[in-house]
């Protein structure tokens, strides 16, 4: 789309226009305290949270997904501005993790609009992995894109693509965003501060308080997992969205480890054993309450019986209502 194009055309000229601003800035020392007490000595607008782990071990630095400077997740190419406290944040913190599939869903969003060319809408990380909400109207997306959009995701892993922090302005951003009428709301109607950020990663640019990982080859095991249909901020007189669901890793080893939770999962799935045991059915005569067959009734008149034994116990008496 060529809206690509004029993006990052008006990105390339702020982000000149920032980066002469930080060079401006004079360096101080500083001291960055570590969580063990330790005081590593610093400069600020010149040092790095990735720098300070670099200078601990190389192993550290790699390891790391993302920091907390002054208990605020920071990013970790992003210069240090006075002296703080610094955490750094491996993929077994929930915080990192949540990181970590915010920077995956930038990834899909990269290649969804390679793929489909529509307008994405919200991209967050979730419980268990991320998704990406895109306005097509033309277009319905199925599992039969998921290996094209997993071989895009791919080939933007493989190019190790940075991802860049910038502060616009609020008309820049809605001159930038001016294609996109998702965006247009979300400027104008949940920012409302003068400025806000923007990531950027390969040819996307998106909206984003962040933060993000350091570059897109990071992430080492990626999946599609589903998609649906929604409908924006989930009211339903607003425009249908396509949403792709994905699931990524900084290693195949938790990826497979993911899949085989995955498998056990679908084995202890109660529609799936009640159906098999011959427990209980739907049908579309009880919408979302379920008829019980004999071995499911035996069972649950046992959970009742057991139930009413330890209301006996404790003093408890039965009331039926309407």
């Amino acid at each position: 789309p060529s809206y690509i194009q004029d993006r990052i055309d008006m990105w390339d000229r702020l982000k000149v226009e920032y980066d002469q601003e930080v060079a401006r800035k004079v360096p101080e020392d500083i001291v960055v305290t570590l969580p063990d007490g330790k005081e590593v000595q610093a400069q600020s607008w010149r040092t790095t949270p990735y720098d300070i782990a670099m200078g601990i071990s190389f192993g550290l630095a790699d390891n790391t997904v993302i920091c907390k400077v002054n208990n605020v997740l920071w990013d970790l190419e992003r210069p240090l501005e006075e002296s703080c406290k610094l955490e750094l944040l491996k993929f077994d913190s929930p915080e990192a993790e949540q990181v970590f599939w915010h920077s995956s869903a930038h990834i899909l969003g990269e290649a969804m609009e390679r793929m489909y060319g529509g307008y994405l809408c919200y991209g967050p990380p979730i419980e268990s992995g991320f998704y990406y909400d895109m306005h097509m109207p033309n277009t319905q997306v199925s599992n039969i894109d998921f290996p094209v959009v997993e071989n895009i995701m791919q080939s933007i892993v493989k190019e190790r693509q940075p991802f860049e922090r910038l502060e616009m302005k609020k008309e820049d951003l809605l001159e930038m965003f001016k294609y996109n009428e998702f965006k247009q709301r979300i400027l104008n109607e949940k920012v409302t501060t003068p400025t806000t950020t923007v990531y950027r990663c390969g040819s996307l640019i998106d909206l984003c308080r962040g933060p993000h990982i350091r570059h897109t080859g990071k992430v080492k095991a990626f999946k599609i997992t589903k998609n649906s249909a929604t409908y924006w901020e989930g009211k339903s007189d607003a425009e249908s969205l396509q949403r792709i669901y994905g699931i990524a890793f900084p290693d195949n080893k938790k990826m497979k480890e993911w899949q085989k939770f995955q498998e056990e999962a679908a084995k202890r799935d109660h529609r799936k054993l009640g159906r098999e045991q011959e427990l209980y059915f739907f049908h579309e005569l009880s919408p979302g309450s379920c008829f019980f067959q004999p071995r499911g009734a035996h069972i649950y008149n046992k959970l009742i019986e057991f139930i009413r034994s330890e209301y006996r116990k404790r003093g408890f008496q039965e009331v039926v209502t309407p």
